[in-house]
């Protein structure tokens, strides 16, 4: 994840699905029979098409898709045991005194759909063979590279707790713990492949205004703490270097005036075992958050991947903007501890069409020449 030519390009996971797996994949979380071998089979097409689009507009670290998934997080419904209770619901702080918005947001076709059972059993692995065929998957994809350059994602601990309530465990720390515990074959899986790990970790952002509206900074802290505890023992087998985690405040396009600020968690994200963290850095909440490490040291072994594209909003960015964003953040952390980004996915949930999936292609491609630009600059 490291270059000491140019800076690297990545995105956050999740990218346009095509109609006819998305209309697949819509059946499936509605309970409508799907062949089984036919999804695979179309999975893994979109996998070998979604990496290719990639290639093409310049991306430097590139993943599946998640292709396989209705939802970064939800998905894991479908690959553990202990979730059949009913669904959960969710409040946004920050949508509260919004009604008409906050309709939009929830009936938006992907987010409508999802599917968040209650934990009402005891945890366990149900599904292992689904970590190794996403595995193999983007191998075959990316068989004609000469190098190294892919990654998976998966759900972490804390956003897994999040989107689905606990009704069986007797405590926050002993749901967390079974979690973990049950997440760790997904993540050994990905990581002993020889691909990086991405953990998607929201609850660290977004688990504010949701999960843990209730409580007070310090007692969010708290929680915060552990779940990043919760995070580095299920990933206690898997060498740091292979690992990056990314730390959002909600793919949606709400007001988000309840986020809560980057410097008031930093402290405990940095805690967490993978070297690299992405962040979102270019959306109106967070783009001027780059001022913070004028004042905080970015850890010895860590590093960043700021959004430098927006992942809610059909703008292209320009360019040079793109190489103003990273340059702003290399010349505070070092060109090397830098790699360019989005936001957030461009596929969070099946069916979500925030970006219209030609101008993500765009967005993706200026971000590469944007890269191009700042690395001329930094590398001369």
């Amino acid at each position: 994840m490291r270059s000491t030519k140019r800076f690297l390009t990545t995105h956050t996971g999740s990218l346009p699905r095509p109609d006819d797996l998305i209309r697949m994949m819509y059946a499936k979380e509605e309970g409508v029979p799907v062949e089984p071998d036919a999804l695979a089979a179309r999975v893994k097409t979109a996998v070998a098409e979604v990496v290719q689009k990639q290639l093409a507009a310049g991306i430097d670290l590139v993943n599946d898709g998640e292709m396989s998934k209705p939802s970064y997080a939800t998905y894991i419904k479908d690959r553990l045991n202990g979730f059949g209770g009913t669904g959960n619901s969710f409040v946004y702080q920050d949508l509260a005194a919004f009604p008409q918005l906050a309709a939009r947001v929830f009936n938006d076709p992907g987010r409508s759909r999802r599917k968040t059972p209650a934990c009402n059993a005891p945890i366990s692995v149900r599904d292992a063979d689904a970590a190794i065929v996403d595995v193999e998957n983007l191998a075959e994809a990316l068989a004609d590279r000469p190098e190294p350059c892919g990654f998976l994602s998966a759900a972490s601990p804390g956003v897994v707790s999040l989107f689905f309530r606990n009704d069986h465990y007797p405590s926050q720390e002993a749901y967390l713990e079974a979690i973990a515990e049950a997440m760790s074959q997904e993540y050994e899986t990905v990581a002993s492949a020889g691909f990086d790990l991405q953990i998607d970790c929201p609850d660290l952002g977004m688990g504010r205004h949701i999960q843990y509206a209730d409580l007070s900074l310090a007692e969010f802290r708290k929680r915060a703490a552990q779940h990043v505890e919760a995070l580095n023992y299920a990933l206690r087998n898997v060498p740091a270097e292979r690992l990056r985690m990314h730390l959002c405040w909600g793919n949606y396009e709400g007001p988000h005036h309840c986020d809560v600020p980057l410097a008031d968690i930093f402290d405990i994200v940095v805690k967490a075992k993978p070297a690299a963290i992405s962040l979102e850095a270019a959306n109106p909440r967070h783009a001027h958050e780059w001022e913070m490490f004028e004042r905080v040291k970015l850890p010895d072994g860590k590093v960043l991947i700021p959004g430098v594209i927006e992942s809610k909003s059909n703008f292209i960015e320009h360019p040079e903007l793109i190489a103003q964003r990273i340059g702003r953040y290399a010349s505070l952390v070092g060109r090397e501890n830098v790699i360019a980004g989005s936001d957030c996915g461009f596929g969070t949930w099946v069916g979500q069409a925030a970006v219209d999936p030609d101008v993500v292609w765009a967005k993706l491609a200026a971000m590469a020449e944007g890269a191009r630009i700042a690395s001329a600059k930094f590398w001369k």
